[in-house]
């Protein structure tokens, strides 16, 4: 594949989400959900209206734009069915992917004198082993973030179902790399003005997540401790006016894309908070009680117990894979270590090491973090993925509804995969470095032999990791397309009977009086329960005027009773 294997590979990982998000997306998953088709129906009005809103208050309001943006889909292929809807998910999906990998690229690239994880091996007599393209520059890690999240049952779950929280991660990747990269090259005199492009993208990028989801709103103060870190930086080295100056740019972005849906806040200040107070854990009896358990059951639903709601997931089942799960606390391990400086042994100096032979074999016994080169960097990229795990915690523990809460948590899945693709790549380097210095030790011969060693080390460990890749893609097809897609609880979770009664209605003639009688509960919209969305989506009656264009008719149970004789009647329950 030439030098440089990363671009090939990269590719290859967008084909395998591309492959994960698009297949039988005609019929995976199974019919349709009432809030899927909520989203469907307001998108089809505002094509017919031209009604494009900001917000959209039905069924406890959702921002818009992920709605409109259904809308424009379709607009082009012109069919009321649930793959239009979820289509842009499944895109979304895909420029998450891809958004890691440069996110990674930048919080970790020794490339970025700010948070540089350069991984080599330059300890332990490896002066002369070479390592390949895919290790330099933050490379392994960006690849292994993006296969992990390209792999993630959570991920692919929701990046084909039609709700808005998918757009939420995607727009947070991405203002944070434009914004970490304007950083970086807005202290170059040659650079600085092109940077506040990058500045203005990131501005825009982060203002539009406002229109996407609830929980996307507490996350300015992630912003603000990029900030503030970049701003004490400016201070030490004397670049407070370019700091300034993009900052300005930045936030000023900010405001003025924001602004239509803060104007609409503050004209709705009810629409603002919609069910957070009516699902807040402080609105228990027990509050310190429930709190934490909320922590514990979100805490424990990346390795042990999962949202049990098989619309977001396979009933109980950890959010991560169990070998992404080990690899993910080995992260949170190492992230902690090296954010508290606790290392409890000094590195040796790699020049006494060259010198000393074996006349001292026992001082390398002792694993040292810092051995490894791994942290030569300052700890902002640590600091950004622990503070981002915290703050996309907050809106799920202090809600006391469905916990463990897979789609309220979306948020928090970027920092956790990133975290997993370093505890994945760091204990690739203690294998690969640790077991060749073992083998050397008590050998006085053994310094001209080590690259050898790790030759031989290095062929069955990157067979092993390929074995551990294909496993992760079968388990990703299996566990989504056949153990979760195939099974009934999946079926009832997405509403198939009611997707099923639609197409039954269409089938009809226009001419006969079809009565459809909402006996399930639900939000009122327009006066009928929200189970009704799915099949007024399929038969599109939605509006009024549809619904008598095609002599379908909704009713509540008590209205059943006066009913011609001659009409057709069916029934959501």
């Amino acid at each position: 594949m030439g030098k440089n294997k990363t671009p090939w590979l990269l590719i290859l990982i967008l084909i395998i989400a591309g492959f994960l998000r698009l297949y039988q997306i005609i019929t995976v998953p199974p019919g349709l959900y009432p809030d899927e088709a909520m989203n469907g129906n307001n998108a089809l009005e505002a094509l017919r209206t031209g009604d494009f809103r900001v917000y959209y208050p039905e069924n406890n309001g959702r921002e818009g734009l992920f709605i409109n943006i259904q809308a424009i889909f379709l607009k082009i292929f012109g069919v009321n069915k649930p793959w239009v809807l979820r289509l842009p998910s499944a895109i979304f999906g895909i420029l998450t992917v891809l958004g890691i990998f440069f996110l990674v690229k930048e919080l970790f690239s020794s490339t970025n004198n700010e948070s540089a994880t350069n991984i080599r091996i330059t300890n332990l007599q490896f002066e002369n082993s070479k390592r390949d393209s895919l290790f330099a520059d933050g490379n392994a890690m960006a690849l292994l973030a993006a296969f992990l999240l390209a792999t993630s049952f959570w991920h692919i779950n929701f990046s084909r179902i039609g709700f808005r929280a998918i757009m939420a991660p995607l727009l947070l990747v991405w203002s944070i790399y434009f914004l970490l990269l304007a950083f970086r090259k807005s202290r170059s005199e040659t650079k600085f003005l092109f940077s506040i492009l990058y500045f203005l993208f990131s501005g825009v990028i982060f203002s539009l997540g406002f229109y996407t989801y609830i929980a996307y709103r507490i996350m300015p103060l992630l912003i603000l401790a990029i900030l503030f870190y970049y701003w004490r930086k400016s201070k030490k080295e004397g670049w407070q006016k370019k700091f300034a100056i993009s900052t300005f740019y930045f936030l000023l972005t900010i405001f003025i894309f924001a602004l239509p849906i803060g104007i609409y806040y503050l004209q709705n200040p009810a629409d603002f908070f919609g069910r957070t107070t009516e699902i807040s854990v402080f609105s228990s009896q027990t509050p310190l009680k429930d709190l934490g358990l909320n922590i514990l059951k979100t805490a424990a639903m990346f390795n042990f117990v999962g949202d049990r709601n098989w619309r977001h997931n396979y009933a109980g089942r950890p959010e991560l894979f169990w070998s992404v799960g080990i690899i993910f606390l080995i992260g949170i391990v190492i992230g902690i270590k090296k954010i508290c400086g606790s290392t409890k042994h000094e590195a040796p100096n790699p020049k006494q090491i060259s010198n000393s032979n074996d006349q001292n074999p026992k001082q390398f016994r002792v694993l040292n973090l810092k051995n490894l080169n791994l942290f030569r960097n300052s700890d902002l990229g640590f600091i950004i993925l622990f503070l981002w795990l915290f703050l996309a915690a907050l809106p799920v523990v202090i809600s006391n509804e469905g916990l463990p809460h897979a789609l309220r948590a979306i948020l928090m899945l970027p920092p956790a995969i990133i975290l997993a693709a370093f505890g994945g790549v760091w204990l690739y380097e203690i294998i690969l470095t640790k077991l060749p210095a073992r083998l050397a030790f008590g050998n006085s011969k053994a310094g001209g032999r080590n690259s050898t060693k790790v030759r031989n080390i290095k062929i069955p460990l990157f067979a092993i990791c390929y074995l551990l890749f294909a496993l992760l893609i079968f388990e990703a097809y299996q566990t989504y397309f056949i153990s979760w897609a195939k099974n009934p609880n999946t079926y009832g979770a997405f509403s198939a009977d009611y997707a099923e009664l639609g197409k039954k209605l269409n089938q009809l003639p226009q001419e006969t009086p079809k009565y459809v009688v909402v006996e399930a509960p639900g939000v009122l919209v327009r006066g009928i329960p929200m189970p009704a969305q799915t099949v007024m989506f399929i038969t599109d009656t939605y509006t009024p005027e549809n619904q008598q264009v095609k002599n379908i008719h909704y009713l509540l149970p008590e209205q059943e009773k006066n009913l011609p004789p001659e009409s057709q009647i069916f029934y959501i329950k």
